[in-house]
């Protein structure tokens, strides 16, 4: 069991990242082929190896944005759960948002429709390897019926995140020897109780997040992810710790059309909860070099987890 002050050493973790984070390996811009997913991207980029000298884009910030003709490809967080190693450009801005999602679930005769409207993520790039993330959701939806009753939960989501991405190495293509082809970044995040009564369970949470993305051969892509949540247990009134593990695999399907598999397991400790295994599929076209639409779902046998979901979505930076 975790005490319940477990905040405070989550926001003072949270803090030295953010000031260690600017002595992290820091990589040079070489643009590669990919697109659409992580690990093709990883492949694209010429195995960490480029023929010419990269470019050093350590000088620019969020008020010395990085130039147009500098900027990387753009790297989502969105559709799949596993996230993206990648960040946003030092001074721009990435939205990533689903126009709806929904999700259902039926545990043992008691069903639960819940309804999403444009939950988002809005980044901004403060320096060339990290990004500050806002995840929210404007309004949520849950019906649950079972046993004759009824009951209606609505308003803003208690899924109120602050994330920051630091980029290890491989943003710009390039990776210390041995690790040519692949990109691995560190996440913190802490998420605050700003939901509506009903949906918020009124405490603060975080965790660590550690993505990592590689290219196989072939062309697909393959994109990894371990986190490691402090999630509070209401029926013991403490905390708890929740693992997770993904594993996406992507490859293009026509044109800017690409496609992707994924696996989501959660293993629980002393969260009450069981494990939940999940799996995931979906679509992404990018439009163009700053606009991404995207469609997908997910479903699973774990009564811990919703039954299936689906979602549309889009990305776009600026």
């Amino acid at each position: 069991m975790l005490s319940k002050p477990v905040w405070i050493s989550l926001m003072k973790l949270y803090i030295w990242i953010v000031i260690a984070s600017g002595n992290a390996f820091v990589c040079g811009s070489v643009m590669g082929e990919g697109r659409i997913f992580d690990g093709m991207r990883a492949e694209s980029s010429n195995r960490g190896y480029p023929s010419a000298p990269a470019a050093d884009k350590r000088q620019f910030t969020i008020f010395y944005p990085t130039p147009e003709k500098l900027m990387r490809e753009m790297s989502t967080d969105r559709p799949d759960t596993t996230e993206s190693p990648y960040t946003v450009d030092a001074g721009h801005f990435q939205f990533e948002l689903s126009l709806a999602a929904y999700a259902y679930n039926d545990d043992g005769g008691i069903r639960t429709d819940s309804f999403g409207v444009l939950p988002g993520n809005i980044k901004v790039g403060l320096l060339n390897n990290v990004d500050l993330q806002f995840v929210f959701t404007p309004y949520e939806r849950q019906e649950t019926e079972g046993n004759s009753n009824a009951d209606v939960a609505d308003g803003f989501s208690d899924d109120t995140q602050l994330r920051l991405k630091i980029n290890l190495w491989g943003n710009d293509g390039l990776a210390p020897p041995g690790l040519g082809g692949t990109a691995f970044a560190i996440m913190p995040f802490v998420k605050f109780p700003t939901g509506s009564d009903d949906l918020s369970n009124d405490h603060v949470e975080g965790g660590v997040i550690f993505p990592l993305a590689t290219g196989l051969p072939g062309g697909f892509g393959l994109s990894l992810m371990a986190e490691v949540d402090v999630v509070y247990n209401g029926g013991e009134d403490d905390y708890g710790i929740e693992f997770v593990h993904t594993a996406a695999l992507g490859h293009a399907v026509a044109g800017n059309l690409g496609a992707y598999v994924e696996y989501v397991g959660i293993a629980p400790h002393d969260t009450g909860a069981a494990y939940q295994a999940i799996g995931s599929a979906g679509f992404t076209y990018a439009m163009n070099d700053d606009w991404i639409l995207d469609f997908g779902g997910t479903a699973s046998p774990s009564n811990d987890a919703d039954d299936f979901s689906v979602f549309v979505g889009t990305s776009f930076r600026l």
